[in-house]
């Protein structure tokens, strides 16, 4: 009687498995979704026109700024982390783009390694020739006016008065040099 009863019990521990198996899956999602600013409200982030200002970071110096600081001027944020290979190949663009900024522009990279400065300011070490000046948010919450930060790298563009212009995940040579003529263009 026991051999007749095996099958079944196999076939109730593998569904129990998949069942297992598929609850960490989705609990594994949702905890990076949220890490990342992805849990709520859907997937595209803040809308255009959005007011952002009240975005926090701080420098290596450990300062507190806001995108308020740059009223005036158009700012493009650049959310990046050390570890991610698209967020690498996109900051040499983005470290020349701050040097020049000037008057009319600022570039802001905040990272959002999990280690923070421990990760970040080894990495810049390591490549001085990016000549970068780094961020991080302040705090857990620092990011949120942008919506949902589904991957990275993520780039927002900021208008004079701190409101979302435009926002786009991924790195395309160029695109970020264009968002910032054409919103710089802008009254």
């Amino acid at each position: 009687m026991a051999d007749d009863y095996v099958p079944e019990s196999r076939w109730r521990m593998g569904l129990a498995a998949l069942l297992v198996g598929g609850g960490l899956l989705l609990g594994g999602v949702v905890l990076v979704r949220g890490l990342l600013g992805g849990g709520g409200g859907g997937s595209e982030g803040a809308q255009p026109g959005t007011d952002v200002s009240r975005v926090a970071f701080r420098d290596a110096e450990g300062n507190r700024h806001t995108l308020a600081d740059y009223r005036g001027r158009v700012v493009l944020v650049d959310v990046w982390a050390t570890w991610c290979p698209p967020c690498r190949r996109s900051l040499p663009e983005v470290a020349e783009l701050q040097k020049v900024g000037g008057e009319a522009y600022a570039v802001l990279p905040i990272s959002v390694d999990r280690g923070g400065w421990s990760d970040v300011k080894p990495f810049l070490a390591q490549n001085p020739q990016l000549g970068l000046t780094a961020y991080l948010p302040d705090g857990g919450e620092a990011l949120d006016a942008f919506g949902p930060i589904p991957g990275i790298p993520t780039t927002i563009l900021v208008d004079r008065e701190g409101r979302l212009i435009k926002r786009w995940s991924g790195y395309g040579e160029g695109l970020a040099r264009r968002a910032l003529d054409e919103a710089v263009g802008r009254r």
